[in-house]
């Protein structure tokens, strides 16, 4: 069966295209830099240990790239990286950037109501720099 992105992930934000095996996303909401990124492997695998070999280090280098782009761009002091689930099943790995200004400093941004959508312009310049930076 062909990878289907879950439709909630898709509506949630702007899609990167793909780094390695993921299809990388930017989450629609300009308080956090937070990328989400899906592997792209059978429905039926949910969990980061049900990853193949092969497929769980090309996940981590994704991660790693991910999270530097994040650090760099954003300056981030902090970043947060999880692979919940709970309700999206999908495998996805949230990646956020966190600064003590932020809202939800230092709880979670998974649950928080802020929320502020990217401009077209911001989201722009945002997908320019991360093509660079790959």
């Amino acid at each position: 069966m062909p990878f289907e992105l879950n439709a909630r992930i898709a509506a949630g934000g702007f899609d990167f295209g793909t780094l390695g095996k993921c299809r990388i996303l930017l989450k629609d909401n300009a308080i956090y830099p937070w990328f989400i990124i899906v592997p792209e492997v059978d429905e039926n695998i949910t969990e980061l240990h049900q990853l193949d070999a092969a497929d769980y280090t090309s996940v981590m280098f994704t991660i790693r790239q991910i999270s530097g782009f994040i650090e760099t761009h954003f300056q981030a002091e902090k970043i947060n990286v999880a692979a919940i689930g709970n309700i999206v099943r999908q495998l996805h790995i949230h990646i956020v950037a966190r600064n003590e200004t932020d809202p939800a400093w230092p709880g979670v941004v998974w649950s928080h109501d802020a929320k502020k959508p990217y401009t077209k312009e911001s989201a722009i310049e945002i997908h320019t720099a991360y093509q660079r930076s790959f």
